[in-house]
């Protein structure tokens, strides 16, 4: 069987399972109750009653909106949209603007209409086929099939790893399982059915392996709970009581890091692949020094991809730090700060770690491995 053909099938095969998870609930968790939603045109705004104090806002905004869509588009409804002064949850509707409306029916009429924010779904897909376009335009038949693994990826994380925790299995094992189906999929969907896409995948492994071992070892040392994640109390509110947050945190640290040793998983896996096709007769020990070097440089700058993603994503809260006039030592000890340098170290380990693994792993492949590719 031809490279080419294998993975025709391989992406064939994958892109029916994305199908088939879209119509797949495993969770089995019933909708919450809701009524019709549809885009809504807002006509009219009535803030009288908006309370203003300083920056945040409280009571209630009273909206008039036009349907734009639906079995009553063009029928205009009431709105009542309580501010609760918590700036991250409200939004402040204006006149003119388009959001998402949320209603029922009651004699044939629009009723008991609920604003769910901005609408901003259509833009989203506008934003998602233009990141398509452009990894195809860049990559060809290799953005296709990194397209596909996007779109797998999402699908895995939303249809079953989630639904499968709150369905109570073990969150660790369950995302070192999640994290294999996914690193496979990717690994051998980019680098192919090859040794390259082989030892992609094993060297991943491997640093997410470590990765998670640490990641239990210093989340207990440090006396972290999982509370310390956005909405993680809330899930215990919503009648999950028996969720082991501890745990789920564990998992996510070896899962936000997965993409980035990945990454760096297939640049040493490529760079032994091009060594290997334009010196077919170079030795193993020179092969793998030659990958090492690359790795090295590599390594120089991912180390601080994490770093600055979690940084990047958490300005706010350092910024309170700073403003308050805080020593450095409450920033650090702060829980919801050491989580963070936790993920940042601990994820830092895998992908320093994911260098020379895949090195030696690759090198060993395209030495005692067979001829194909």
């Amino acid at each position: 069987m031809t490279t080419f053909r294998r993975e025709f099938i391989f992406s064939l095969v994958i892109a029916s399972i994305c199908i088939v998870l879209a119509f797949v609930d495993v969770g089995k968790i019933p909708q919450a109750p809701g009524g019709i939603r549809c885009r809504g045109l807002i006509t009219d705004v009535d803030n009288s009653k908006v309370q203003v104090n300083l920056i945040v806002k409280t009571n209630a905004q009273y909206l008039t909106v036009k349907l734009l869509n639906g079995h009553h588009k063009g029928q205009k409804v009431s709105v009542v949209n309580m501010l609760s002064g918590k700036m991250e949850l409200d939004e402040f509707y204006e006149a003119g603007k388009v959001i998402l409306l949320e209603y029922s029916a009651h004699e044939g009429k629009p009723a008991n209409a609920v604003a769910r924010g901005y609408y901003r779904l259509r833009l989203q897909f506008v934003l998602i086929f233009l990141f398509a376009l452009l990894l195809l335009a860049v990559a060809g038949v290799t953005g296709l099939k990194a397209v596909l693994s996007f779109i797998f990826s999402a699908m895995v994380l939303w249809k079953l790893f989630f639904p499968l925790m709150l369905r109570g299995l073990p969150p660790i094992s369950t995302g070192l399982w999640i994290v294999a189906l996914l690193t496979g999929v990717i690994c051998f969907s980019v680098g192919g059915m090859t040794r390259r896409g082989l030892a992609t995948f094993a060297g991943s492994m491997l640093g997410l392996l470590l990765t998670c071992l640490l990641a239990y070892s210093f989340t207990h040392m440090f006396h972290l709970h999982g509370a310390v994640r956005p909405f993680a109390e809330m899930l215990l509110y919503s009648g999950y009581y028996d969720l082991s947050l501890t745990d789920i945190f564990i998992a996510s640290v070896f899962i936000a890091c997965s993409g980035a040793v990945m990454d760096l998983a297939m640049d040493i896996a490529a760079t032994m692949d091009e060594l290997k096709l334009k010196h077919p007769d170079i030795g193993l020990i020179e092969h793998m020094r030659s990958g090492l070097r690359v790795g090295r440089a590599v390594t120089g700058t991912m180390t601080t991809t994490l770093l600055l993603a979690y940084s990047g994503s958490h300005i706010t809260m350092f910024m309170v730090f700073i403003a308050k006039g805080l020593p450095p030592a409450n920033l650090l000890n702060a829980p919801f700060v050491a989580a963070e340098v936790l993920n940042i170290l601990v994820g830092s380990f895998g992908v320093i770690a994911v260098a020379p693994l895949t090195v030696a792993i690759a090198g060993l492949l395209y030495r005692f491995g067979d001829k194909s590719n």
